[in-house]
């Protein structure tokens, strides 16, 4: 009994590491697609990043499509994770689109947010896994958005528009183009990627509830009096 627990307790060891390698592999892989794209990721490099040998990668990931498939799945994981969890309960389509906007805002302060905008944009018009991948993501997505803006309108929340697949493609490209320039500018990343979706949806603004620092350390302090006549 004994013997088996040792066992039990090893294979558990090892399956731990194997985690922890291919996460901080996955992890270094996102960054270096975000980074450099595909076409241009060094496997070496990605090792060396995440702290690994080059074998030690070639030990979990045969090949770079390999690797790139378990980053766009793994990307999606996370995402669904962080962001989508947001929503699952979510009865109001309005809320639904407003809170995945700011939920994928706080999601691209981290750096390999962006790996998933930059594979399609790399793979685009070409019939290649990674690209299949993708598109097969960014399709549940906006058939998504697609429901819930369709669902706006039919309760009068969304005014009428352009047909709802239109609306989610607008919706999600200025939800990218907010997020992905302003990742890590926190608290403006958030209020701002609202106000790019609520713009879309043909929405009222949402109150603006930050201020610039640069704007209130400009602003001189009130004028006192302190001349002394006499």
């Amino acid at each position: 009994m004994a013997e088996t627990t040792r066992s039990d307790g090893a294979r558990r060891t090892q399956a731990d590491r194997r985690a922890r390698t291919r996460s901080a592999l996955l992890e270094a892989a996102a960054r270096g697609l975000s980074t450099y794209g595909y076409a241009n990721l060094v496997l070496e490099r990605v090792a060396s990043e995440a702290g690994y040998t080059r074998g030690a990668l070639y030990h979990l990931f045969a090949n770079k499509e390999e690797l790139a498939l378990a980053v766009v799945k793994w990307v999606e994981e996370t995402w669904n994770a962080e962001v989508g969890r947001l929503v699952a309960d979510e009865a109001d389509p309005v809320e639904a689109l407003l809170t995945i906007a700011r939920g994928h805002a706080v999601y691209c302060r981290r750096d390999v947010a962006r790996v998933l905008m930059a594979l399609r944009v790399e793979f685009a018009g070409q019939d290649h896994p990674v690209g299949r991948a993708i598109a097969q993501i960014s399709g549940e997505f906006l058939a998504e958005c697609a429901d819930w803006i369709a669902a706006g309108r039919r309760s009068g929340a969304i005014p009428p528009g352009p047909p709802a697949e239109a609306m989610a493609r607008a919706y999600l490209g200025a939800l990218e183009g907010v997020t992905i320039p302003l990742a890590g500018h926190a608290p403006f990343d958030v209020e701002l990627a609202e106000r790019a979706v609520r713009g879309v949806l043909g929405l009222p603004p949402a109150p603006i509830t930050t201020e610039p620092q640069a704007v209130r350390a400009s602003t001189p302090p009130p004028h006192t009096d302190t001349e002394v006549h006499e």
